[in-house]
């Protein structure tokens, strides 16, 4: 356990943030923050260029921006900077028109529902903002998202929306506008609104690049506004441009007050004085955790309830920009912090469990948050509220990792609101940037990504194979293995399989089943 001479010497408090951070339950020695003084100067360097504008992404030859978006004025062109302001000031406008009724489903009509429509980046931070700080009173408008290309996930949310399309408003996210999964929920949704009589394209907005085939349907279907996604932009940090706050403000969600949250923070982790930059204090703490090899999972666990989408957020901003196979020199390195969480005290009747008396392969970070509720608390015991409870579970909770030796971080913040959540969006990002250039990576490319993507078109067009060979042979049954060979790729055996497995599944053909089962043979 953390004595309290450690506390005090390692615990960080900003009031004008309202954030506190306690790193003094990570066992570093003494002299380890001074051993990488040098290597984390470095990484301020990295930032400061990054924010002027240097090429930061080398493999696709881009500049990393998101800190712009805060902050248009560092922007290193006035172009760039009326971008970021013009588009902000378009989504306010917007969203006040749809608000008040001047950009309606139909005359004397309004919106009532928005349907998100992205994956990754484009659906995770909307939905921890939305789940975080929505108020199902007093929302402008209530929030669905497809965020897959599951039908059954599709159909799920339609049926939520039953009757309600015509007063559904539809936001796509997709930066090239040939994402499959999302360029399958906009046709998805478009035959939704068409099997009931309505013109989806009067309800339907674009949140995509310049020139993208999205961009392009959108102005030939005359959708109702297009919104802009720029390439120095990555998904997992596009929260704070359109991606994130036209969906928040439609919802009614003060997004001014997220940005200058951020804004603040990204003030304070720009200080070159370690112990008063809080993401680089994380990101030297998460270097010691894991041996700057991933060596542990990161655990994240918010004792609050609306912040029980963080961790998933967190893991596609951290695992993806971390997990990398080459360093900057293109040596194999296999970086990489895996990340999981819940919640907590949910979790102490769950994985909690294992995290204090099983393998000693995480480290934790708490995330605590003062204020209970809006409105004042009655006692469930003599003295003592639920917010009490859920207190003492989290420094309990803390305290019997510490007895067994598991590290913990534990971030305080006072409240969940717009402003926190910026703080708390800000705080992440820089500290995967500075860990980034800690470990001599690149935070900003994802080549495993575009890999999977490249391989799930191959599958599809296996498929197609498939179902016409098996069209051009009526009557005719097949075996996974004399298929694959029929269509000279007999290495591809196992892949045709799952295909017809699939396709027998949804009727798209006749299976015969055999025992062993690989004798098992289908038709059309």
């Amino acid at each position: 356990m953390s004595s309290w001479s450690r506390f005090k010497k390692h615990y960080y408090q900003n009031s004008g943030l309202g954030l506190a951070l306690d790193i003094s339950r990570i066992p570093f020695p003494d002299d380890f923050l001074a051993g990488k003084e040098a290597a984390i100067q470095k990484a301020y360097a990295d930032m400061v260029a990054l924010e002027k504008g240097a090429i930061a992404n080398p493999d696709e030859n881009r500049m990393v921006g998101h800190y712009w978006l805060r902050a248009p004025q560092l922007a290193p062109t006035p172009a760039i900077a009326a971008e970021i302001a013009d588009t902000l000031a378009a989504i306010k406008t917007f969203a006040a028109n749809v608000h008040a009724g001047a950009i309606a489903p139909a005359p004397g009509k309004k919106f009532t529902q928005l349907l998100v429509i992205g994956i990754g980046g484009s659906a995770l931070g909307p939905q921890f903002v939305n789940h975080a700080l929505g108020q199902p009173a007093k929302d402008k408008l209530a929030v669905s998202f497809f965020d897959n290309t599951d039908p059954d996930g599709i159909d799920y949310v339609l049926a939520s929306l039953a009757g309600k399309l015509p007063e559904t408003l539809v936001v796509v996210i997709s930066k090239s506008g040939g994402t499959a999964e999302t360029r399958n929920g906009q046709l998805e949704a478009a035959a939704a609104f068409r099997a009931a009589g309505l013109d989806f394209t009067t309800h339907y907005v674009a949140v995509t690049g310049a020139g993208s085939k999205l961009e392009k349907t959108a102005i030939d279907q005359k959708w109702l506004a297009r919104f802009p996604m720029w390439d120095w932009v990555g998904g997992r940090t596009s929260e704070l441009s359109a991606v994130g706050l036209l969906p928040a403000a439609l919802q009614g969600i003060d997004i001014q007050a997220i940005l200058d949250g951020a804004a603040a923070m990204d003030v304070a982790t720009r200080s070159i004085t370690t112990s008063e930059n809080p993401a680089a204090l994380l990101a030297l703490m998460w270097h010691y955790a894991t041996d700057g090899k991933g060596a542990k999972d990161m655990v994240i666990l918010p004792y609050k309830d609306r912040l029980l989408l963080f961790s998933r957020y967190l893991q596609q901003l951290v695992m993806e920009s971390l997990g990398k196979e080459l360093d900057l020199q293109g040596k194999v390195v296999n970086q990489g912090i895996a990340v999981y969480g819940n919640k907590g005290s949910t979790d102490q009747h769950a994985y909690v469990q294992q995290l204090r008396d099983g393998v000693n392969n995480f480290f934790v970070t708490f995330i605590e948050v003062l204020k209970d509720r809006a409105g004042a608390s009655f006692d469930v015991d003599p003295g003592v509220t639920t917010g009490d409870y859920l207190q003492g579970f989290y420094l309990g909770s803390r305290d019997a990792l510490s007895d067994s030796n598991r590290a913990s971080v534990s971030i305080t913040v006072n409240d969940v609101s717009p402003r926190t959540l910026g703080i708390l969006i800000a705080l992440y990002e820089r500290a995967v940037g500075f860990y980034a250039s800690l470990v001599g990576i690149n935070a900003y490319h994802q080549p495993g990504v575009e890999a999977g993507k490249k391989a799930a078109s191959g599958v599809i067009a296996l498929k197609l194979q498939i179902t016409s060979r098996l069209k051009a042979a009526p009557g005719q049954s097949f075996t996974a293995e004399s298929l694959a060979s029929a269509l000279g790729a007999p290495e591809k055996a196992e892949l045709v399989f799952k295909v017809l497995e699939h396709l027998a599944a949804n009727n798209g053909a006749t299976k015969i089943t055999k025992n062993p089962w690989f004798e098992s043979s289908y038709t059309a």
